[in-house]
């Protein structure tokens, strides 16, 4: 604009400023706007947009906005007040083309609209997707975003507001200079306003909720509940309560886990209805059990988590499908400060099917879950909102019994690779083992990567690690197979060569299409001779002692399961005393950009190993390079064997003990094998604290695990290590005496973790093939 415009529109400011806003009957301000005529939409005229609170100066844009420009529809985006994205406030047009409008729009979105907030500049998007695909001559292609989009900034010289964005159906055409200077003058005037607004206190900020206006709707809205749209504007209540359940369907479509559910339902349900708190309940062997719950929870999550799903409660009620909407004083369900308030307590019945069922359907009103939410104060819900809710309750009934049984599957996933993995590995003299597993997060069927030890002799171990083709059951049952062939093998004395030749000829005669690799290190720990065979599989590498890392070679071969002419070859290798062997599969190295070798390289030399009680550290170190979503796209196996040699004047004491689930004396049996082996290793200064240690970590174990317990002591030159091992991969967290603060009710409760925090300055929890082994160093007193 210039200078003279820019003068006389400040003059219209200046008069708008001084001359009061005008009054309803009813008291609330009024929005002034005049509708130009069809020859005034382009002649580069301005025309004032005048309100006098936020939502009709939105409004009063907006509704200029699509008018003057043909638009289908305008909307307003301001920024929150962190300044890290744009929210929609309020839009305007046919329901079709704002639903499209993104809620919420990161600064660093490509987007026109983030474009024009950014640069201070008009900025168009058209179709984000214009490749018109395979098309011919009696074929016409429909763009997928039928909409051309035109953003210009909300700003003045001293503060940027947000934008101002119009869709145009495509066949329009493009926006021309002059419509795009219209544009910028209705997003010039509606920041003066409100920048006026400011100057008076008013927070200028989108609502929880943006507020959507239909064009031309005729609708009644005086029984909607106040906080909807705009008042006193027909159809843009109802309207505006829609966008939180089109939002909610889209958020639940992306869902993977229960947190995304609940995440989803805490935006579009809480928020939107503003309750105070909301949980999520399932029912199971007849007791309720809490999904997820946010806001404020913590209570009424309590209260619900573990009580009779026959009980006479409103949640129990709600499982027999119908619906319950209570208000009335009592105890507080949301927190200790409603106490003698008044509330309102909501609990929706959530059906796998759905809320409305056109189709009969197995199973049908079979509820899956119950969700509750509670308010502070009398909260009346008309008929809309029950209407609405109830298409709420229908999307998250429908996911949660997909994600429930997504996570059924993946669960039975990971039992059947734990159960296909090794237990434990077998306690050498000079030889130190440790491993690692790490499945896939892409998707929910078991992997083929395993690995195994093998004591074949009493100087003599064989470590293996091997990858089988896919991620399906076949590819877990041709893993057992091998596994098995290859112990088989490896108990009858067979060199490694001979072992990969005669177990690829069982994988021949039992027919599969699937391929294997495997590689197979065979050490004679009197003099360190390593043995490497390979079936088409990585190398293993060993750390010298000098800390120099080297591959130990082998003939690669091909893979089990591939024809091959010759027979399996192998190398041998010499270690000293102090060396570090790892072996791998792809999967720890194969989304790395370097190569496959110097990833592993980079990964053993991670970690300084100077004593073998640093193994677990230098595993931890491994897997933690992989935990991320982008670095997970295949399971991954690793072992590492630290090679102590014969004769070592440090060589360690190992023993261990094995525990039978729901062993009634597991515990004191656990204390006996502690004082017994501690007593025999002239380390009994030490029994009195590493038998309470044992204790408390095999309680833990036994309660809350419910399986099998291995319990493993190894004492070195300058520590003593305590292992025990179960099949649950939750790790143990120790619990405050007194809980203050929110926690999920299903959290697994630690009391005795507390005393072992407290006993043992290094504890760590780390998964292995099976579920989760828990240890922690005693240093060992020097005289």
């Amino acid at each position: 604009m210039t200078e003279s415009r820019h003068a006389r529109h400040s003059a219209r400011v200046t008069e708008r400023r001084r001359r009061p806003p005008a009054r309803s009957a009813g008291g609330s301000p009024l929005v002034r706007s005049s509708t130009p005529g069809r020859d005034q939409r382009h002649s580069g005229g301005s025309h004032a947009v005048q309100g006098s609170d936020l939502p009709e100066a939105l409004h009063s844009a907006a509704r200029e906005a699509r008018r003057r420009m043909d638009a289908v529809s305008a909307a307003v985006y301001l920024v929150d007040e962190d300044q890290g994205a744009l929210c929609l406030a309020l839009a305007d047009g046919s329901a079709p083309s704002f639903f499209t409008l993104p809620g919420r729009m990161p600064l660093d979105m490509p987007s026109a609209t983030v474009r024009a907030w950014a640069t201070g500049e008009a900025a168009v998007l058209t179709d984000p997707d214009p490749d018109p695909g395979p098309a011919g001559p009696d074929r016409d292609h429909v763009l997928p975003y039928p909409y051309v989009a035109l953003s210009v900034p909300v700003a003045t010289d001293e503060r940027r507001f947000g934008a101002l964005t119009v869709l145009r159906v495509e066949a329009a055409g493009a926006f021309e200079p002059a419509e795009m200077g219209i544009l910028e003058d209705v997003g010039r005037q509606l920041a003066h306003i409100l920048a006026r607004l400011v100057e008076d206190g008013v927070r200028v900020v989108a609502g929880p909720m943006p507020m959507l206006v239909p064009a031309g709707a005729g609708v009644d809205t005086s029984v909607c509940t106040p906080g909807w749209g705009v008042r006193d504007v027909p159809g843009s209540a109802g309207t505006s309560m829609m966008f939180p359940l089109r939002r909610l369907a889209e958020l639940l479509n992306r869902a993977t886990t229960m947190e995304d559910v609940v995440a989803a339902a805490q935006y579009c349900v809480m928020s939107s209805l503003r309750a105070d708190a909301l949980v999520l309940v399932s029912a199971r062997e007849g007791r309720l059990w809490v999904l997820g719950h946010c806001g404020d929870s913590t209570e009424l999550a309590r209260r619900i988590h573990g009580t009779g799903v026959d009980g006479r409660t409103p949640v129990a009620a709600a499982f027999h499908g119908r619906a319950l909407y209570l208000t009335g004083d009592g105890p507080p369900l949301v927190g200790e400060a409603s106490a003698g308030v008044s509330r309102t307590e909501v609990y929706v019945p959530l059906r796998g099917e759905g809320q409305f069922v056109d189709l009969p359907l197995a199973g049908q009103n079979r509820v899956v879950a119950v969700c509750a939410l509670a308010f502070s104060g009398h909260r009346p819900f008309p008929s809309e909102e029950r209407v609405l809710l109830g298409m709420m309750a229908g999307l998250l009934g429908a996911a949660v019994e997909r994600v429930e049984l997504s996570a059924e599957q993946r669960e039975a996933a990971q039992l059947l690779q734990r159960l296909l993995l090794p237990a434990r590995l077998p306690d050498l003299p000079r030889l130190v083992t440790t491993a690692r597993y790490r499945p896939a997060d892409v998707t929910s069927e078991v992997g083929g990567d395993w690995y195994d030890v093998f004591r074949n002799a009493e100087e003599r171990a064989v470590l293996v690690v091997g990858d089988v083709e896919g991620h399906a059951v076949e590819s877990a049952a041709v893993m057992g197979q091998v596994r098995t062939a290859m112990a088989a093998y490896a108990c009858e004395g067979h060199r490694p060569a001979a072992m990969i030749d005669r177990t690829a000829r069982v994988l021949a005669e039992l027919g599969t299409a699937l391929t294997v690799t495997c590689c197979v290190v065979a050490l004679d720990t009197l003099d360190g001779t390593a043995e490497v065979a390979l079936a088409g599989h990585p190398a293993p590498l060993v750390r010298r002692p000098d800390g120099r890392i080297q591959t130990l070679d082998a003939p690669a071969n091909v893979p089990l399961g591939v024809p091959m002419a010759q027979p399996y070859e192998a190398r041998e290798h010499l270690l000293e005393s102090g060396s570090t062997v790892m072996l791998y599969t792809n999967g720890l190295v194969s989304s790395r950009s370097a190569s496959p070798e110097t990833c592993a390289r980079d990964l053993l030399g991670s970690t300084d190993v100077t004593s073998s009680s640093h193994l677990e550290d230098l595993a931890d170190r491994i897997v933690s390079e992989i935990v991320t979503p982008q670095q997970r796209r295949d399971d991954a196996a690793v072992l590492l064997a630290r090679y102590e040699g014969a004769g070592h004047g440090d060589e360690p004491k190992a023993a261990g003990l094995h525990i039978q689930r729901r062993d009634l004396r597991g515990v004191r049996t656990a204390r006996a094998f502690v004082h017994d082996k501690l007593g025999a290793w002239g380390l009994q200064d030490m029994t009195d604290v590493v038998e309470l240690a044992a204790s408390e970590i095999v309680t833990n174990a036994l309660i809350h695990a419910g399986s099998d317990v291995d319990v493993r002591l190894r004492a070195f030159e300058d520590r003593l290590r305590l292992e025990v091992r179960d099949s649950a991969t939750n790790p143990p967290i120790p619990s405050p005496l007194s809980l203050t603060e929110e926690e999920a009710p299903e959290a697994e409760h630690g009391r005795g973790m507390l005393i072992v925090e407290a006993l043992a300055g290094e504890w760590t929890s780390y998964p292995n093939g099976q579920g989760k082994t828990v240890a922690l160093n005693l240093v060992i007193p020097q005289e």
